[in-house]
């Protein structure tokens, strides 16, 4: 082979190999999961509404839905769940509802909750809960306009 077909065959592999491995744009998952997959950190969705608390789930009790784990207290609580996920599952995907209002993810912490107009909100930190109660129904607006776009 000639010098200049070999330098072309290797360009045209260097190439497709640049291509084959550049990752795609960042896009945040629908849901927010830890490390381990699970929605909520492992928190029970159903038990913020039954409970008017956070209680850890057990991975028994656990059903994959929008590909993240969800784990559950009770049989009783997945059964709800299943019947209507909408219902129970957090909104903006489980990610900080201020942040969303602000334009951006975050992660969460399941002790910063809050139940409006039947629907779980999450925050980031019991901190910025208090700052997002302080205008809760504009965030929450503000926060509806941003999802899903910020996904992308």
């Amino acid at each position: 082979m000639t010098r200049v077909v070999s330098r072309m065959l290797f360009l045209i592999v260097a190439f497709a190999a640049a291509v084959a491995t550049t990752a795609p744009a960042w896009a945040a998952d629908p849901v927010y999961s830890d490390w381990r997959g699970r929605a909520i950190k492992g928190y029970d969705p159903v038990a913020y509404f039954t409970q008017a608390a956070p209680v850890k789930g057990r991975s028994e009790h656990s059903v994959e839905w929008q590909g993240a784990t969800w784990l559950f207290a009770s049989a009783a609580n997945r059964q709800a769940f299943l019947d209507a996920p909408e219902r129970y599952a957090p909104q903006y995907g489980g990610y900080c509802a201020y942040a969303v209002s602000q334009g951006y993810t975050a992660k969460i912490e399941p002790e910063a909750w809050k139940i409006v107009d039947d629907k779980l909100y999450l925050n980031y930190s019991l901190g910025v809960q208090r700052q997002w109660e302080a205008k809760q129904a504009e965030y929450i607006v503000a926060a509806d306009r941003n999802w899903p776009g910020v996904l992308e």
